[in-house]
């Protein structure tokens, strides 16, 4: 295809957007519509999935030592626990730190507790973090057959229910985002091919006269590419201010468990999909409306 070819099918395609208005209203608005649904449960979908991500790496395990453990020891098993496969970070709690917490998690009732600053009745201990979520309790079990190592917490009660649900959460959502996706192609496509189907004689008489398959199809294949992104650009600014404003309404503060993805993590990467997926949905629905009026 050359230069002047291509010049003839952008301006030929922009030119069809103008003189069929209404059937460009609706395919514009099809496609707008769907790709704001399509858009709104995407934000919903990432910012689940990223909660679920940030919980599940707030689990830690907490091994307590043995009383009486004296500072030599102390470093031996911080050595022996780094050396897991699955250990991410180790953190040592002298069990000075420990009152401090304690007291501070007791709120009113931490000022009765002060009185044992003197003589500290609370034990040296680790927090440890796995590599994975999912290694916790593996983790656990293998610090727990330290000898030095008299006690190992790690939310047992409800750290398996917690997997499911975040599990079950990311597949549920994750389903209604691909069938909502495939919804919005089906109803797009099938929307632009009316906008074709209403000109199948225009198509027909310019195969009659000699027209390749090729210039026949070039204006509406840049028709429909320019109808997938004019659709789109609407639900990218309506997801970038209503997001970003949202985002400053919502966004828990800085020592919540859980956090929302940053507008600046979320809306580039939406809009470059709804965009990818405005504008192929608008290409295929074109060329696939064209193709059958090919062969005469």
């Amino acid at each position: 295809m050359n230069i002047r070819t291509l010049k003839r099918h952008m301006r030929e395609g922009t030119k069809n957007l103008v003189r069929n208005g209404w059937m460009t209203f609706a395919s514009v608005s099809a496609v707008t519509v769907m790709l704001v649904i399509v858009g709104f449960f995407l934000v919903m979908f990432l910012n689940g999935n990223h909660i679920a991500h940030t919980v599940e790496n707030s689990v830690e395990i907490r091994a307590f030592y043995q009383t009486g453990t004296d500072d030599e020891k102390v470093k031996e098993v911080i050595a022996e626990v780094e050396a897991l496969d699955d250990v991410e970070s180790v953190r040592f709690i002298d069990k000075e730190e420990g009152l401090e917490r304690f007291i501070a998690s007791s709120g009113e009732n931490g000022e009765v507790y002060k009185s044992f600053k003197g003589e500290n009745p609370l034990p040296h201990a680790l927090e440890v973090t796995a590599t994975s979520p999912q290694l916790t309790e593996k983790v656990a079990l293998e610090i727990r057959q330290n000898a030095h190592i008299k006690e190992v917490t790690y939310g047992k009660a409800y750290i398996d229910s917690l997997f499911k649900v975040t599990n079950f959460a990311r597949i549920a959502g994750l389903a209604v985002v691909i069938g909502l996706l495939f919804t919005a192609i089906f109803l797009i496509a099938n929307t632009i091919k009316l906008t074709i189907l209403a000109r199948s004689k225009e198509i027909q008489i310019m195969k009659l006269v000699g027209a390749t398959n090729g210039f026949v199809r070039g204006p509406f294949f840049v028709e429909g590419a320019l109808l997938g992104v004019i659709g789109s650009v609407i639900p990218i600014t309506l997801m970038g201010f209503g997001y970003t404003y949202a985002y400053a309404r919502l966004s828990p503060p800085s020592d919540a468990l859980y956090s929302l993805l940053s507008p600046g993590q979320l809306i580039v990467q939406i809009s470059l999909l709804l965009l990818v997926v405005g504008l192929l949905v608008g290409i295929w629905g074109s060329t696939m409306s064209v193709r059958k009026f090919l062969k005469i």
